[in-house]
């Protein structure tokens, strides 16, 4: 009862529930635990507080999920801020449910409870823990520590043996000998195990490939969850945006598990039914690096700026796009095509642009630029596969040069260590990490660079029909339409100079008309002249960019 002298007025009583498998709250344990606490605070004319009661289901003492992550955490950081009093009791069935680390650690978040005044009760054995009872009886803390050394070497003996059981698993599953579950990992929530083998959950099939379908098509993570939202679809129970991109990037799509087995990393192929193709999914990663100028943005997402594609002819600046949505607008309420701009930024990049007037109205340029690639035969003398696959293949060969590199350089370091038998200095230890930090990158641009390559080598060219259909309803600025466009702008073309007063500025055309240099990625560069005002492209010619334009 020494838990009992000097208690404060505000003094509570609190029952702290955990288990380590979330099945068990189902079951006696459970009721076993909170009906003690109860008992034990009126037996002693207290009340247990209901709103403060801490649960911990399915989180591991062993790991500290439970106080990284649960309830138990909390508590503690309750008793950090002050706002648990002194004098206050924790009732727990024992000390392994507050913790199965290592024993020192355990040990001091008993001391955390313990010195700030708070008497943790142990049902198991009706024992007390209070900062006078352990100092009146020292064998009460040497007993602690014994309990908090054989929960820790029961946990860890349980966590070896369930680890070998999943390699095992694992191992098998590789070398073809084992097809059951493997209860280990989380696994994708578009499944659902029945009768032993994984199936879709259609509703949540339906959720993920309308998610692919609309980030390939431009869209931004919150739009694509809105879009999920309105047709009463979700991909996981829930389902938020910062979540989506590293959904998009799941081996699970393509149907493997993988998973952390101690320091051993496993890919189980097959594991679940596929998704996307080997092909989708590699292109759906290059995608995922690029997002960040492929997204539209705002209520009239341009289709040739901010994918960093745009840039001024007479000062080299980037171009942006301006879309003045507070003016008038016509009667189909659309804003005016004087009103959406793309200008340049010289001001902001720290010079001045030589020609004045830094924007010009977008809308004939985008005109001009649909309608030229409508036509196939234009489209066709754009497009150059083998051009195309040039940079591609060069970007893959440097990496792997490099990724070579590196592991020659990590080698010889390597036989170095092995030859000395005296502790290796620090520099060349340093040495190690820096070219294995660097080694990591390389083989990060190498998979990048060779999922590009893959791609383009599948890609057919757009034909000139897909450009045709957007013509109209980019012009009617359709969201959707706009994306899809804007698509097309970054798969096709790597620049797109603007000249928004002609090439030639002494010419009689100047001001009339303005003239584009059109770069397909690994093509051959073209002017498009360019009638400010209707967007007929006038003529178009192809120019060497060895030589100046003027």
């Amino acid at each position: 009862m020494d838990g009992l002298i000097g208690m404060s007025k505000n003094a509570k009583v609190y029952s702290y529930l955990r288990f380590s498998d979330a099945k068990q709250s189902a079951g006696s344990s459970a009721d076993r635990q909170s009906q003690y606490a109860e008992r034990w605070a009126r037996e002693r004319g207290l009340v247990l507080d209901q709103a403060l009661s801490l649960r911990d289901e399915g989180l591991s003492a062993y790991h500290q999920r439970h106080i990284k992550q649960g309830a138990l955490g909390v508590f503690l950081r309750a008793i950090d801020e002050g706002k648990i009093a002194p004098g206050s009791f924790l009732v727990v069935e024992g000390l392994d449910r507050l913790s199965r680390t290592a024993p020192l650690s355990a040990q001091a978040q008993l001391a955390q409870v313990v010195n700030a005044g708070i008497t943790v009760v142990t049902a198991s054995d009706g024992k007390e823990y209070s900062r006078e009872g352990l100092t009146a009886n020292p064998m009460d803390l040497i007993y602690s520590l014994l309990v908090m050394i054989r929960a820790h070497e029961e946990s860890d003996t349980k966590s070896k043996r369930v680890r070998a059981a999943i390699r095992r698993q694992c191992d098998g599953w590789q070398a073809g000998t084992f097809r059951g579950v493997i209860r280990n990992g989380k696994d994708p929530q578009w499944v659902r195990l029945v009768d032993g083998a994984w199936e879709f959950v259609p509703e949540r099939l339906e959720a993920v490939r309308l998610a692919i379908r609309l980030f390939l098509d431009g869209h931004g993570a919150a739009k694509i969850i809105d879009r999920l939202n309105d047709a009463g679809l979700a991909v996981s129970a829930r389902t938020a945006a910062s979540n989506l991109y590293k959904l998009l990037r799941l081996p699970a799509l393509v149907g493997a598990k993988t998973l952390n087995v101690g320091d051993s990393e496993y890919r189980l192929e097959g594991y679940y039914p596929r998704v996307l193709t080997d092909e989708a999914f590699t292109d759906l990663q290059v995608a995922l690096t690029q997002r960040g100028r492929r997204k539209g943005k705002g209520e009239i997402p341009g289709i040739i700026t901010g994918l960093r594609v745009s840039y001024c002819g007479y000062c080299g600046s980037a171009m942006v796009g301006q879309n003045l949505t507070s003016r008038r607008r016509d009667d189909r309420g659309k804003v005016l095509d004087g009103h959406r701009r793309i200008a340049c930024c010289s001001d902001q990049a720290g010079r001045r642009c030589p020609v004045k007037g830094g924007s010009t109205s977008v809308a004939p340029i985008e005109r001009a630029l649909l309608t030229y690639c409508a036509d196939q035969i234009n489209l066709n003398a754009l497009l150059d596969r083998t051009a195309q696959d040039g940079p591609a293949r060069q970007h893959v060969a440097t990496a792997r040069a490099k990724e070579a590199e590196c592991e020659r350089k990590l080698q010889r370091l390597t036989d170095v260590l092995l030859q000395d038998d005296e502790a290796p200095p620090p520099t060349l230890l340093r040495q190690i990490r820096n070219i294995e930090a660097e080694l990591v990158s390389v083989r990060g641009t190498l998979s990048a660079a060779e999922g590009e390559l893959s791609m383009l080598s599948r890609k057919t060219p757009a034909a000139a029909q897909a450009w045709a259909e957007l013509v109209e309803a980019v012009k009617s600025q359709d969201y959707d339409a706009r994306l899809k466009a804007r698509q097309l702008v970054a798969d096709t073309f790597s620049r797109i100079v603007v000249y928004r007063r002609g090439i030639h500025l002494d010419s009689d055309e100047s001001g009339k008309v303005l003239d584009l240099v059109i770069i397909p990625h690994g093509g051959a560069a073209r002017v498009l002249r360019v009638n400010r005002k209707s967007g007929e492209w006038i003529a178009g010619e192809d120019v060497s960019l060895d030589q100046p334009l003027d």
